[in-house]
């Protein structure tokens, strides 16, 4: 099987989704709460909003090819969500995280963006694994990284952690 994306122009392409990095100013539409059109009604998210601050302190997120990106439904041109990685690795591991926003939940879209963003870092050099913590209160969270290949490996009284490698996602 393999990991259902590739790379074009237009960003990381998966069979509903464009995974695209953010312009600047689109980061800034964010951090100053102005809505572009290219958006759906309820992005962007509270997550979302902490995100593109991040971004926008590092800016060469920006730049970075395994960076933060934009969800973009492919049917609507329709920004739904965001997804990215936590760069650099640390001991060949990187953190993923992801939101959709309400009104496209349900979908898939956070396993098919899941499951594409993790099969290309996990091409990157240097790169072994992807992992994700979550808060045991949302269980969907949980759902959405077993969908996409990642197993749940530990946990405590709060969270728990979620890991795929290479060979992890090709048997999903």
């Amino acid at each position: 099987m393999s990991f259902s994306f590739s790379l074009t122009d237009q960003g990381l392409t998966t069979e509903r989704l464009v995974l695209t990095q953010w312009s600047p100013d689109e980061l800034a539409a964010v951090i100053d709460a102005r809505r572009l059109a290219h958006w759906a009604e309820d992005f962007p998210a509270e997550g979302d909003r902490a995100i593109a601050g991040f971004i926008a302190e590092q800016p060469e997120c920006l730049r970075e090819t395994y960076g933060q990106r934009q969800i973009v439904e492919r049917e609507t041109g329709l920004v739904v969500g965001a997804i990215g990685l936590f760069w650099p690795p640390a001991d060949r591991a990187v953190e993923i995280g992801y939101g959709i926003v309400p009104s496209r939940r349900g979908r898939g879209y956070a396993t098919e963006a899941t499951r594409a963003l993790a099969g290309f870092v996990l091409t990157a050099p240097g790169v072994d694994t992807v992992y994700a913590d979550i808060e045991l209160p949302n269980p969907a969270s949980g759902r959405v990284l077993e969908k996409a290949g990642l197993r749940r490996v530990s946990s405590d009284a709060e969270t728990a952690r979620y890991v795929a490698t290479a060979a992890d996602l090709l048997r999903a």
